[in-house]
């Protein structure tokens, strides 16, 4: 399968350049067609035959993950994703501060590319089922002025920071409430959390961004990243549409669950809370 590569484009940070200069080489190595953010950004179309019969490797710099908003905005087929700055961290070697590339970094860049093509031609392993979550049918409903709060009442649990999560054996899938997409309004960007990445109950799981706000989804449990839902990477404004179902953001593999209970909430508990907040703003 051919791919299109598609990078930030690294004028104001030496990550930004490595970036850049990934994206050249692994449309060497890959036959791939780089992609202009900028253009892809104003003008679409351009791209349009090119992103519907290739997937996309996606080169961000920093964590501002410029590259990946852009990808996200036009709902392409991403493939893989590469964050040079977690990049940097795991070689244990600092960037130079220059924008021009010296040895260190034209090193990083080929090693990325290196690592890249090996996974590429990994030939893929059969995955084990997925946990099945149903789609939840009773809701309570808080009501506040012209707005009204919908909370799942079976197999539900909450924090008080408005995340829920539902458990399956050992498995733990995490989302937002629909008391906090309605206050985000059109959630347009999801940075997910790194995959095998390890949180605790608490600990940051990615954050969302808005017209109006970003929003950190504070974990309700301790565990490892299992998954990321695809489809809300690709189309965010699942969430508004469906945050119990379709626009669920992670799923874990669980830790210490015995422990997490002790400090979420039931349904009936998190509609106060809700009332709550609701009275405040």
């Amino acid at each position: 399968m051919k791919r299109a590569i598609l990078s930030c484009n690294g004028l104001d940070k030496p990550e930004g350049s490595v970036a850049r200069e990934v994206a050249i080489r692994a449309a060497g190595a890959t036959g791939g067609e780089i992609v202009c953010p900028v253009l892809l950004n104003r003008a679409p179309a351009r791209y349009k035959k090119l992103l519907g019969e290739n997937s996309l490797i996606v080169v961000d710099g920093c964590s501002t993950r410029c590259a990946s908003k852009v990808a996200a905005q036009v709902a392409a087929r991403v493939d893989r994703k590469i964050l040079v700055s977690d990049a940097v961290k795991a070689s244990g070697r600092p960037l130079d501060s220059t924008l021009n590339l010296g040895a260190g970094g034209l090193v990083l860049a080929q090693t990325i590319v290196d690592e890249l093509v090996r996974n590429l031609n990994t030939p893929a392993t059969t995955p084990e089922p997925a946990t099945v979550f149903e789609q939840p049918t009773e809701f309570l409903t808080v009501t506040h002025d012209k707005f009204e709060f919908r909370i799942p009442v079976v197999d539900y649990l909450f924090n008080e920071n408005d995340v829920w999560v539902r458990v399956s054996d050992d498995v733990a899938r995490v989302g937002i409430s629909d008391y906090m997409q309605q206050k985000l309004t059109d959630i347009s960007y999801f940075d997910p959390p790194k995959a095998d990445g390890t949180v605790q109950q608490f600990g940051e799981l990615g954050s969302l961004e808005s017209s109006k706000a970003v929003f950190e989804v504070i974990s309700p449990a301790s565990g490892t990243v299992a998954s990321v839902n695809p489809a809300v990477i690709a189309n965010p404004g699942l969430i508004n549409e469906d945050p119990y179902g379709g626009g669920w953001l992670v799923e874990m593999n669980l830790t210490n669950w015995s422990q997490d209970l002790e400090l979420l909430i039931d349904p009936a508990a998190y509609a106060e809370v809700v009332k709550r907040k609701a009275e405040e703003e």
